[in-house]
């Protein structure tokens, strides 16, 4: 550990700029260093450490040692720049904060829910909310710039470093306008949805990929989005003047319905756990009072009454 006693922020800082900038150039314009000099930390850190880091080139290209080391980097000025401003916010009186991040379309009201009454209980904590794709959220978990992400969770919630808890199983629903014309027939299947413009969610996302396979299994192999976008506001709004279709998560098409923003239809097809995904290990003195709201407020979704042909 000789090495971890004489390693310095600055070498974890210039380390993080050097993997931003791609070259040892550019590297050395963002700090104000001239190219030798760059060139000249770097072969510092490298001894210090005792094995290669990066492979130099037209652009550098980090060795496998390289990587490790800037996790580690990544980490430690997480925590550094977070601490930082919490140490700010409290010196001005601010209250302690917690990080959570959701995914873009949102999670009904899991989230607002579980934010009321976690703050009823916890009134001198200040919830900061970040909406995103999975995997930048995850990015951003592992940066130490969130302290949770609730959402929709796959395969990258196993990563090491990372512990996850699956809070229910939730599917994809169908939904329309309060006037569109699908809601005459009795009966509707998703093949009957298939003439009807579409409001999809983005390419390569869970939703997306399963929305595909369900249309392809009903004769919908040809259908082309009129229109991509995660944006629950947007979809809701366009719905209203229009006769597309969309879906989203069961549990939210279930909430937009009973308030009467939309109609969900008697239609929906497996989707895939959602969970919160958190630092394995981390000491954050709330973190864990938080998830247990969490679990209280999925125990209630799944228990609540679904809106009319809606099946969470």
């Amino acid at each position: 550990m000789a090495w971890a006693r004489r390693l310095k922020v600055r070498h974890l800082e210039y380390f993080l700029i050097l993997r931003n900038a791609g070259t040892l150039s550019e590297a050395a314009r963002a700090l104000h260093m001239t190219q030798s000099a760059m060139s000249h930390w770097l072969n510092e850190l490298e001894t210090l450490l005792g094995v290669r880091l990066v492979v130099r080139g037209r652009r550098i290209r980090f060795t496998s040692e390289g990587e490790v080391l800037l996790r580690l980097a990544t980490r430690l000025i997480g925590d550094i720049a977070r601490t930082q401003d919490e140490l700010e916010l409290l010196a001005q009186g601010a209250p302690a904060s917690l990080h959570v991040g959701s995914v873009t379309a949102g999670l009904a009201h899991l989230i607002p829910n579980s934010i009321c009454s976690f703050q009823m209980q916890v009134p001198q904590i200040a919830i900061h909310m970040t909406e995103g794709a999975f995997s930048l959220l995850l990015e951003r978990l592992e940066g130490r710039e969130l302290d949770i992400v609730v959402g929709s969770i796959d395969a990258r919630a196993y990563a090491a470093g990372l512990a996850h808890e699956v809070l229910f199983e939730d599917r994809i629903v169908a939904i329309v306008g309060l006037q569109h014309p699908i809601r005459q027939k009795a009966k509707p299947l998703w093949s009957d949805l298939v003439p009807y413009p579409w409001i999809m969610p983005e390419k390569n996302t869970l939703m997306r990929n399963r929305l595909d396979t369900v249309l392809l299994e009903n004769g919908g192999a040809g259908v082309r989005p009129r229109l991509e976008t995660a944006s629950i506001i947007i979809i809701e709004t366009v719905l209203r003047q229009t006769d597309y279709v969309a879906v989203c998560s069961a549990s939210l098409g279930a909430h937009l319905h009973r308030l009467g923003l939309v109609h969900a239809l008697p239609l929906t097809a497996g989707f895939g756990p959602v969970g919160a995904v958190y630092r394995e290990g981390d000491s954050h003195p709330v973190l864990g009072d938080f998830l247990a709201e969490l679990r209280r407020q999925a125990d209630r979704l799944r228990t609540d009454e679904a809106g009319p042909g809606v099946v969470l």
